[in-house]
């Protein structure tokens, strides 16, 4: 394991010193080619730029989230033409059937939560089954922009307040611990729906109706 964690040090270095010269915009080269089939070590990257440059990590952010959901267009246009096919060959016939039954209830979700979860997760297996489910392309690249936001911001804090070691623990823990980690990503995004909700259920109060004085 130790030796896994070196070798993944050494090429997270090697790429961050590859892309330096590129700043912000490395990242998201890196990110799109992740999404699409180029497997990278994108939290050591990420984690890496934001502990290095911390006045930059709501950027770093930003660029890895879109650089993810761009990547991911090579395997949403293979998945789109012939991915239900690939899929049946992959999977069991009732695992197919609950996929498709995600994808036909809550499509949005069932590809932003896979977007937040760190590896080893069968991220690309979701973004191949949105495809082959005839997603919308605008909600496809919104729904794993979200999720890489929630997944990088969470990781950025973390890197942040604890070091760059903290990526390792993560790793672990979701190997180790994967329906514990499933359980807090859900909720965060429960809270988050709620959150919105909440601020798009307040009546809003234009200046007409707030300088009104009442009557006597």
């Amino acid at each position: 394991m130790h030796s896994i964690k070196l070798f993944l040090a050494k090429y997270s270095a090697w790429i961050a010193a590859i892309l330096q010269p590129l700043g912000p915009w490395g990242v998201l080269v890196v990110a799109a080619l992740d999404g699409s089939f180029l497997g990278m070590p994108m939290d050591f990257i990420v984690g890496g730029y934001v502990y290095y440059h911390r006045g930059l990590f709501w950027l770093y952010i930003l660029m890895a989230s879109a650089g993810s959901a761009l990547g991911s267009l090579v395997i949403y246009g293979i998945g789109y033409k012939g991915g239900e096919a690939l899929l049946r060959k992959r999977m069991n016939p009732e695992r197919f059937d609950r996929v498709q039954q995600k994808f036909d209830d809550h499509e949005f979700l069932a590809l932003m939560l896979p977007a937040i979860l760190p590896p080893p997760s069968p991220f690309k297996l979701f973004v191949l089954s949105a495809a082959a489910f005839e997603m919308n392309v605008r909600k496809f690249l919104l729904a794993i922009f979200l999720g890489r936001v929630i997944r990088f911001s969470i990781l950025s804090a973390l890197v942040l307040y604890f070091g760059p070691h903290i990526m390792s623990v993560m790793g672990e823990l979701f190997k180790h611990h994967r329906w514990a980690t499933l359980a807090v990503v859900a909720g965060i995004v429960l809270v988050l729906v709620l959150v919105g909700r909440r601020r798009n259920g307040r009546p809003r109060v234009t200046p007409s109706q707030g300088s009104q004085a009442p009557v006597a």
